[in-house]
């Protein structure tokens, strides 16, 4: 490996606009072929995009969450499949870059194959029993100390970027007598790590989130990132939460943007003859317009107001999920407006609105889900003193 300053990845800096335009023009075809767009990955790579939020003083730009987001909602107007690979990256190295847990030699492994290599990371935490770990429970995936060597046993499913990954960050549990759980480190090149190609949803069909299953891998000391006991997580991952509430809800709000953008193009082109002239001229598409850049304009307050207090490190957890429950419900909402009011164009797959549709959707499954944001704002609420009026 080259030193951090030295990145032999070539890049030729392309603005996250240009590339979404190019992505673009793939984005059917991989929804179509469920197939992960590996050359809009070496487009990211070779605009240097890897190193977006690794630290400067490892060779990185040092972004921030507001720099997250502006490149995955931009980049989730051409597709947001690619989108999505990218942001589970930038927030893992966001993490690592804020972490003082991560064991040195692990840390610089990590980043500098991102730099050097472009080597992409997500976490590995749902599991088919256990679902989601923001519902709780302990992971069925365990590691084990087997004549002085770790090995980990398990699977794990809704593996976002799957084929594309070198590094996954694994949620387990120890088989000690009191499990302590957390992250370990696994080079998803190594024996005992095989891919089953189980991703066939509606929508995001080409995140190729498929299932690891991990046999007997041995794992370094060094792999031991960051374990704890289950109720000291609790108080300790804001800045997860919070990176990963406002994450998703730029993506879909992206989605939303390039369905509204089609839907204007549409209106002008489409003439029907007994009219004479563009859908666009008629009043009732003018109202419709105003309703979705309503949703949209109010989606950017949001999110300006959620990323300020954010850099201020004043945002709860429970107020970036209600966040990201009102962004990405508005943003549904946009596109169905547009899918309610044109008819059949908007379902036929030769047009870009019926996929936009079907990946809006998968927002409402998007950890974290509607019911588990609205519950917790609500307790939280309860739990407040009342406000004197």
């Amino acid at each position: 490996m080259g030193s951090p300053s030295t990145p032999a990845v070539p890049t030729t800096r392309q603005t996250p606009d240009a590339l979404a335009a190019r992505f673009a023009t793939r984005a059917a075809a991989h929804d179509r072929s469920g197939e992960i767009a590996t050359e809009n990955l070496d487009e990211c790579r070779a605009a240097g995009l890897l190193g977006l939020t690794i630290a400067r003083a490892d060779g990185g730009q040092g972004g921030g969450l507001r720099q997250v987001t502006d490149v995955v909602g931009t980049l989730a107007t051409g597709d947001p499949t690619t989108a999505l690979i990218m942001a589970m990256h930038f927030l893992q190295h966001m993490l690592i870059a804020q972490s003082d847990r991560w064991p040195e030699a692990a840390r610089r492994q990590v980043t500098e194959t991102a730099l050097h290599d472009g080597a992409l990371i997500n976490a590995l935490r749902v599991e088919p029993e256990l679902g989601t770990p923001s519902r709780g429970g302990l992971p069925a995936t365990r590691i084990t100390s087997d004549a002085g060597k770790v090995v980990l046993n398990g699977r794990k499913i809704y593996s976002t970027g799957s084929t594309a990954l070198r590094w996954g960050t694994v949620w387990v549990a120890t088989d000690e007598a009191q499990p302590r759980v957390g992250q370990v480190l696994v080079d998803l090149h190594a024996p005992g790590v095989r891919i089953e190609r189980s991703w066939h949803q509606m929508g995001m069909r080409a995140t190729g989130s498929h299932t690891f299953v991990f046999e007997n891998v041995e794992l370094p000391e060094t792999a031991l990132v960051d374990l704890r006991l289950p109720e000291q997580w609790q108080s300790n991952d804001g800045a997860l939460v919070t990176g990963h509430a406002l994450a998703i809800a730029a993506l879909y709000d992206g989605v939303a943007r390039a369905a509204r953008d089609w839907l204007i193009s549409f209106l002008h082109a489409r003439v029907p003859t007994a009219l004479g002239r563009p859908l666009a001229t008629l009043p009732r598409f003018h109202t419709l317009l105003g309703q979705i850049d309503a949703l949209l304009m109010t989606n950017r307050s949001i999110m300006d107001a959620a990323l300020d207090r954010a850099e201020n490190g004043t945002y709860p957890g429970t107020e970036a999920n209600l966040a990201k429950y009102v962004v990405t419900e508005n943003a549904i909402k946009a596109v169905e407006l547009g899918v309610a009011a044109i008819g059949n164009p908007a379902l036929s797959e030769d047009n870009p609105l019926e996929r936009h549709f079907r990946n809006v959707l998968c927002a409402r499954i998007h950890s974290p889900q509607g019911d588990v944001a609205l519950a917790a704002a609500g307790r939280a609420a309860l739990t407040e003193p009342p406000q004197r009026s």
